[in-house]
C-alpha cells in the first residue's frame, strides 16, 4: 500500500499492520517537511501523472530520456500511447493506454518487451493501494534482462494512470459484495490479456496488488505459470474482519460534510440485523472513516496548494534513502496520483475491515488455486505485513503436496522490491529461471 496505516490484532495473532520496525527512526524535524512556497509552486505547476511517471521512469537505464516529456503539456492528451523508446539491445519499452471492452475504459501499461518471435515467458506486475506501476523502476531493466521474456506492468483499474470510473457495488449480500470489488480489478485484468494476446504469464503483485493477483489465480488459474506474492495484504484471518459491517455508499457520499460524532450514531452498515461483534479498540474517527469509506487520499485533494506538502509527510521518510533526484521524482509522482479522481481506492473497505484484515481472508483461499500454479510468497525484513502469516500459508501449501517457496529479504521493509531492489530482482530472476526450467 502507498499510505500506511497501523492497527493491532491481539495476543494470538500479529497484526499485518501493528508489526512496526522496533528501533527508533530518526524522522524530520517537521511532520510535512515540504516547505509552503514549493508546495505551491508544485501546485501551481500543475504536472501531470503522465509527466510525473515519465520523470522517473527516465531512471531506467534502457529508458530514452530524448523522448520523456518534459512538462505536463504534451501528455495530457486523451491517448497516452507512446512510440517505442530506444534501447541497446532487443528489448524495447513502451507506454501505451490499453483499452478494455468497455469503451470507458483503459489500463496504462509500461512494457519492455522483445520480438513476438522471440518471447517465451511474461511477467506482469501489480503495483499497491494508491500507488503506481512507477514504483518498480528499480526493477523493470533486471527483470527484463533474461533472454525470452518480456515484462509489463499495469495500473490498476481506477488507479494509477488508467481509467478512473465511478465505483459502485450493486451487490446485497455480504460476501458477493467483497466478489463484486474483487472482480472490479480482476476482470479488467483478464480484459487486458486478452487484448493483449497473452495466453499464459507469470503474474507478480504488491501488497493489495498480490491479494487482487491471488484473486486473479483463483479465477482464472488456466492463465498463469507463476504466482509471485509480494507482502500481500489480507491473508491472516481475524474474527471481526470476517463479520465487520460493510461501508455502506450513501454514507460514503455524506459523511465528508458530517461530524465524526454524528455519525458515529448513524446507520453505515448493510442494513443486516445481526448484532455487530465486539468492536476492536480502533479511535472511532479511524473506524468511522474507514466504514464510511472516506478515502485517505481525500486530504490531498482537498488541500489544494497545501497537497503536496501532506504528500511530504509520507514522501520525505519513504524515499530517503534514494538519491535526491530519484526522491523528488517520486514525490511528485506520488502527489500526481494521490490528487487524481477517486475510484478503485473506495474498492478497499469492501475488501478489507479497519486494520487491513480480509473480509474474506486469503489463508483460507489458497487451497482453492490450481494445485500445479507454484506460490511465491516474499516479505522483507523490517516488513509491517504479517510475515508469519504468509510463511504458515506456504508451509501450509507444501505439506498439501503443492509447489511454494517463502523468502524474506534483508534490509528491506513492506516496499522490498524497493528498499532492496538488488536482493530482490536477484531473487525474482531465480524465479523465472525456475518457471522456464518448469514450461
Amino acid at each position: 500500500m502507498a499510505m500506511d496505516a497501523a492497527a493491532a490484532e491481539g495476543s494470538a495473532q500479529q497484526s499485518p499492520l501493528a508489526s512496526q520496525r522496533e528501533e527508533k527512526v530518526k524522522l524530520p524535524s517537521r511532520l510535512f517537511p515540504l516547505e509552503y512556497g514549493k508546495a505551491f509552486s508544485q501546485w501551481w505547476a500543475g504536472i501531470t501523472p503522465a509527466a510525473a511517471e515519465a520523470s522517473v521512469l527516465q531512471f531506467i537505464p534502457i529508458y530514452s530520456k530524448s523522448l520523456r516529456p518534459a512538462t505536463g503539456t504534451e501528455a495530457s492528451k486523451p491517448d497516452h500511447t507512446s512510440p517505442p523508446l530506444e534501447s541497446t539491445d532487443d528489448r524495447v519499452c513502451a507506454s501505451h493506454e490499453v483499452h478494455l471492452t468497455n469503451p470507458k475504459h483503459y489500463l496504462n501499461e509500461f512494457s519492455i518487451t522483445r520480438p513476438e518471435d522471440k518471447t517465451k515467458h511474461n511477467l506482469v506486475v501489480l503495483h499497491g493501494y494508491g500507488a503506481g506501476l512507477g514504483f518498480f523502476y528499480k526493477n523493470f531493466d533486471a527483470l527484463s534482462k533474461r533472454s525470452g521474456w518480456s515484462l509489463y506492468a499495469l495500473d490498476l483499474l481506477g488507479m494509477g494512470r488508467s481509467a478512473r470510473p465511478h465505483f459502485k457495488i450493486h451487490a446485497q449480500d455480504r460476501i458477493e459484495k467483497v466478489r463484486e470489488a474483487e472482480s472490479f480489478f480482476v476482470d479488467s485484468l483478464e480484459d487486458w490479456r486478452r487484448s493483449r494476446g497473452l495466453e499464459k504469464f507469470t503474474l507478480m503483485g504488491h501488497s493489495l496488488g498480490g491479494y487482487l493477483a491471488t484473486c486473479y489465480a483463483l479465477k482464472y488459474p488456466e492463465r498463469l505459470e507463476k504466482l509471485i506474492l509480494v507482502s500481500p495484504v489480507g491473508i491472516p484471518e481475524d474474527p471481526y474482519a470476517v463479520t465487520a459491517q460493510m461501508p455502506d455508499q450513501e454514507s460514503a457520499r455524506q459523511a465528508a460534510t458530517h461530524q465524526a460524532e454524528t455519525a458515529a450514531s448513524a446507520n453505515v452498515g448493510t442494513g443486516e440485523h445481526a448484532p455487530n461483534p465486539p468492536r476492536r479498540r480502533y479511535p472511532g474517527w479511524f473506524t468511522y472513516l474507514w466504514e464510511a469509506n472516506i478515502s485517505p487520499f481525500s486530504i490531498v485533494r482537498w488541500g489544494g496548494p497545501l497537497g503536496p506538502r501532506f504528500v511530504s509527510g509520507w514522501t520525505s521518510r519513504r524515499f530517503s534513502f534514494l538519491p535526491e533526484a530519484e526522491a523528488e521524482a517520486l514525490h511528485m509522482y506520488s502527489y500526481t496520483l494521490f490528487k487524481q479522481k477517486g475510484s478503485g481506492e473506495y474498492a478497499l473497505a469492501y475488501l478489507l475491515a479497519p486494520g487491513a484484515f480480509a473480509r474474506d481472508p486469503l489463508k483460507n483461499r489458497f487451497s482453492q488455486i490450481d494445485r500445479n500454479l507454484e506460490i511465491v510468497f516474499m516479505y522483507g525484513d523490517n516488513d509491517w505485513m504479517d510475515a508469519k502469516a504468509g510463511k504458515a500459508a506456504s508451509e501450509a501449501l507444501k505439506k498439501d503436496g503443492r509447489k511454494s517457496r517463502f523468502k524474506i529479504v534483508e534490509n528491506a521493509g513492506h516496499h522490498l522490491y524497493l528498499d532492496n531492489f538488488e536482493s530482490f530482482n536477484n531473487y525474482i530472476e531465480g524465479v523465472l529461471v525456475d518457471t522456464e526450467r518448469s514450461a
